[in-house]
């Protein structure tokens, strides 16, 4: 796989979907524009936070928000659907040509409906939006309707169908039909995507069907977490800039300043050693260690207690900052072969692994997209009738969510609980700190004894959705899992904002001095006790490990991986480091492995 390509693809695409989408912005903003009118509802909902005109710094910078955030969500769905149309699984491909390697040809779907051919599935009666779109497309191609550019308009109604039809196997990337997102992306959608040289053309350049893993058994999703990478890369290296001259990481930094990539070869490393080297424990006789490259036997001197792990569902992985899902997506095969070990059948196994073994969590909206895409490709290469399970994967974006004074009395109804203002606005800085937040046990004892709340017709539909969504999101932080995996954040407090650091020296004072540090503790918490940890950091690890791990219990072995890799912020050695580790009140993982 060509990385130069993609990174070039990758940087170029988001430079030119930022350019359509900035106007489409600024118009949707303006009370006197003829797409204003045309949506107004959609429009005032954008417009409900934006600053006065007249403080032109500040709307500006309102403008390039919303702009980043429209013009990834439009990138994350042009290279969803390469890949799904490669793979066969659009049926009528939606940005591509018939033949999947034309990058100057009309995408099928649009050819299609020249010829007055319609997937009944996608514009059946079934999705009523779709039948409308139908006869606009038509009113088009017909010249009942004139437009400056009839193809593109027409283009533009049925990328929106396919949104529509695909929002029912993938909500977490398509909006449901008729909400107020939905038309948001439809009236901010870029208008050039059939133009050459168009993020949409140039994505048919780079994601042949060779590099998306045509010809593979579960298909090639380290694409996606590639592309992801390269996309933010520029915004990374603004961050980064800004760092040199003093300024801190607040919400909207985090995400670009501490995404990385990592490589396969760390990914498996990893994974085979918590996750494969758990299971080994549990079931010695088991042959598939032998083919998993990276793996690490148990010896003699190891500690002999072990989490049980009695069957294939019981063996969790979580990673805390999945980013685009890498460490998920190699567990996910790691796990394939498990359950196909254990005698499952094979059409059953897909959906197995999403509902009771692969946990991730992330606070960016566009990487946790693509972390449960890729899984949702990883479980569909493996079993053609996936989709109709509709099994959705359990990636959690952690959001910031806030009440009032009045909510939260409305709230302690609705739920039938007495919990204080504070334990509900639990996430109210969730942006910022995302899965350091560890739940009030309060909050999560709620979540373990809900059903349905006392009469929600009596509350108001967005406070609902939003006391369920907290509750959700301590389902997730609350709870532990057999193995946590990852390549947590870097930052070094000096480029933490004020919020962060204060936060982190409260909560992880031994862990302060840089971000992934306070991941490492708080992932102790969330994994079950004498379970694995594996995590990939930089050298300083070896000087801090002794201060993180003061007060616990016993420190059983440390070895280390003699290989190095060099990331563009750090030089990171992998390391196996296996220590006792007890709170004074709460025992957690009786071994762990870091690296």
């Amino acid at each position: 796989m060509n990385t130069n390509q993609l990174q070039q693809f990758a940087t170029d695409a988001r430079t030119a979907l930022m350019s359509a989408v900035e106007p489409r912005v600024r118009e949707a903003l303006d009370p006197n524009s003829a797409l204003h009118a045309d949506n107004t509802a959609a429009c005032k909902h954008l417009a409900h936070n934006a600053p006065s005109s007249d403080d032109r710094h500040a709307f500006d910078g309102y403008v390039e928000e919303l702009t980043e955030r429209y013009a990834y969500r439009w990138f994350n769905r042009i290279i969803a659907f390469r890949y799904m149309d490669v793979h066969g699984y659009t049926v009528t491909p939606v940005v591509s040509s018939a033949d999947m390697t034309n990058a100057t040809a009309l995408p099928e779907i649009l050819a299609a409906a020249r010829r007055g051919e319609y997937d009944e599935r996608v514009f059946g009666p079934a999705i009523r939006t779709n039948e409308a779109i139908k006869q606009h497309v038509e009113a088009i191609f017909n010249g009942e309707t004139t437009t400056t550019d009839p193809q593109s308009a027409a283009y533009g109604l049925l990328m929106s169908a396919a949104c529509n039809y695909w929002h029912t196997y993938l909500p977490f990337l398509f909006d449901e039909p008729n909400t107020i997102e939905d038309t948001l992306d439809r009236v901010l959608m870029p208008q050039n995507l059939l133009a050459d040289g168009s993020p949409l053309r140039e994505a048919i350049k780079v994601m042949t069907p060779e590099t998306c893993g045509v010809d593979t058994t579960s298909g090639n999703v380290e694409i996606i977490g590639w592309l992801y990478q390269f996309y933010i890369a520029p915004r990374k290296d603004s961050v980064m800039a800004g760092f040199k001259k003093g300024k801190k990481a607040g919400a909207n930094e985090i995400p670009a300043a501490t995404q990385l990539f990592t490589p396969e070869w760390i990914v498996r490393y990893l994974v085979q050693n918590t996750v494969g080297r758990l299971w080994m424990v549990n079931h010695p006789d088991c042959a598939l260690a032998d083919s998993w490259e990276y793996y690490i036997a148990p010896t003699s001197d190891d500690d002999t207690a072990q989490l049980t792990v009695s069957s294939p569902e019981k063996l969790t992985v979580c990673d805390p900052a999945c980013g685009s899902g890498h460490m998920l997506t190699y567990a996910f095969d790691l796990l394939y072969e498990i359950y196909e070990d254990e005698g499952y059948a094979p059409s059953d196994i897909p959906g197995l692994i999403l509902e009771h073994n692969l946990f991730g969590m992330e606070i960016d909206e566009r990487a946790a997209q693509l972390a449960a895409f890729a899984l949702t490709m990883k479980a569909r290469g493996r079993s053609r009738r996936f989709f109709r399970k509709q099994v959705q994967p359990h990636i959690e974006q952690i959001k910031q969510i806030q009440f009032t004074e009045a909510e939260t009395d409305e709230l302690n109804e609705l739920y039938d609980v007495t919990l204080p203002s504070e334990t509900w606005n639990t996430y109210a800085n969730a942006n910022v700190f995302g899965s350091l937040i560890q739940p009030d046990t309060m909050l999560a004892t709620v979540c373990d004894n809900i059903d349905e709340p006392e009469s929600p017709a009596l509350y108001a539909p967005d406070l609902i959705e939003r006391g369920n969504r907290v509750l959700e999101q301590t389902s997730y932080l609350s709870r532990t899992y057999a193995t946590v995996v990852g390549n947590p954040p870097y930052m070094g407090g000096k480029n933490m904002s004020a919020q962060l650091k204060k936060y982190v020296e409260e909560h992880y004072p031994k862990g302060k001095s840089d971000l992934f540090a306070a991941f490492m503790l708080r992932c102790m918490h969330l994994v079950s006790l004498h379970g694995y940890l594996g995590f990939m950091t930089p050298y300083v690890w070896m000087f801090i490990h002794m201060k993180i791990c003061a007060n616990r219990s016993s420190i059983k072995t440390i070895s280390a991986h003699s290989s190095s890799w060099n990331t563009p912020d750090s030089m990171a050695r992998p390391c196996r480091f296996a220590p006792l580790s007890y709170n004074e009140d709460i025992a957690r993982s009786k071994a762990a492995t870091y690296a």
